[in-house]
């Protein structure tokens, strides 16, 4: 069976990377009952970390590495298409040397973080509206601050979690939500009031 080549934005690797792995992990966070006794709660997925270690050999092995750092240092995330795992928009987080490099001989390590994407929609949102200058930062406050908005709960969410990411208290966040019995236990595609 012959493997596709790896590939990331625009750099496609000449050949594959010699070793792969990948780390999936989850948090959980300890919560203490009063009384004695404590709960674990889901706090979701981290992102996955793709790590790996290759070669480039031949008269412009070290001409191909500069090739690989120029898109290391482009910086921001891109679609990384790796021959085993599945195709992920990654972060290229880390590119090292592992021996000092000859000219027909390099020996390199790599390592790609999963993008989550949880907050760039946001962003973007804040950013086009800023650019544009439609309403100036007192303005923009004002109306969000009067506009109803509620999260759809996705598979891992917590309140604690949801509550972070729209930069309101937990108590707040459940004041908004009388429907909420079990802070615990939500489930998604549930809509959660979050302003």
């Amino acid at each position: 069976m012959e493997l596709t080549a790896m590939r990331y934005k625009d750099y496609v690797w000449p050949h594959n990377p010699a070793t792969y792995s990948i780390d999936f992990a989850r948090d959980v966070a300890l919560l203490k009952a009063a009384g004695g006794g404590c709960f674990l709660q889901d706090m979701g997925m981290r992102c996955r970390v793709m790590r790996g270690e290759g070669e480039f050999v031949g008269a412009n092995a070290y001409d191909e590495f500069k090739r690989l750092a120029t898109v290391f240092y482009e910086g921001g995330a891109g679609q990384l298409i790796h021959p085993v795992w599945q195709t992920a928009k990654a972060h290229f987080v880390t590119l090292r040397l592992v021996q000092k490099p000859f000219v027909d001989y390099v020996q390199y390590s790599f390592e790609f973080r999963e993008a989550q994407g949880f907050f760039e929609d946001d962003l973007r949102m804040i950013w086009s509206a800023k650019e544009s200058g439609v309403h100036s930062d007192t303005e923009k406050a004002a109306q969000m601050a009067e506009e109803t908005l509620y999260h759809t709960v996705r598979s891992g969410d917590t309140l604690w979690a949801i509550a972070q990411q729209y930069g309101t208290a937990l108590p707040e966040l459940l004041a908004k939500n009388r429907q909420i019995k079990n802070p615990n236990l939500i489930y998604p595609g549930e809509k959660v009031r979050v302003r």
